[in-house]
């Protein structure tokens, strides 16, 4: 399959609301397409991300990733968050991912970041075995927490 991956626009948000629609869904969230595209509005407006999308030949929409910008007081450095990664389910298995992947870490170079992370569900093991062996690897450091407002 031949695609090509770029930096999505507010002109991609039809196309971006259907995948993320679909990514909310994989993680257990109702199907809500007006939720999904308005909160990706929001990103584009305030300039909150960085999206990059991935088409196939007839402008299709593949998948995306979406990187939020980041900081580390510890190492005084930029990072960037990969916070979200989705391919849908016609084109899984046919290197969307890797390169989705590959194409975030060149931007978050090019962007002067140290340090590229993301997380994933713990039963996500198809997603854990593609991060590994691109060279990603578990933190065994830090325990991750959250607190629900």
């Amino acid at each position: 399959m031949s695609f090509q991956i770029r930096q999505a626009t507010i002109h991609d948000l039809d196309t971006l609301a259907v995948l993320f629609d679909g990514y909310r869904q994989f993680y257990a969230q109702p199907a809500d397409l007006p939720r999904a595209r308005e909160f990706l509005a929001e990103r584009f407006r305030h300039q909150e991300s960085l999206i990059l999308l991935a088409r196939d030949g007839q402008a299709q929409g593949l998948g995306f990733t979406q990187l939020y910008p980041l900081f580390s007081s510890v190492r005084a450095v930029r990072t960037w968050l990969l916070n979200d990664l989705f391919v849908a389910p016609s084109a899984r298995r046919q290197g969307v991912a890797a390169a989705l992947l590959g194409t975030a870490a060149e931007h978050a170079r090019a962007l002067g970041a140290a340090s590229l992370s993301l997380s994933t569900a713990r039963d996500n093991l198809p997603a854990q075995a593609l991060y590994e062996s691109l060279g990603w690897q578990r933190d065994q450091q830090s325990c991750e927490y959250s607190l629900g407002l």
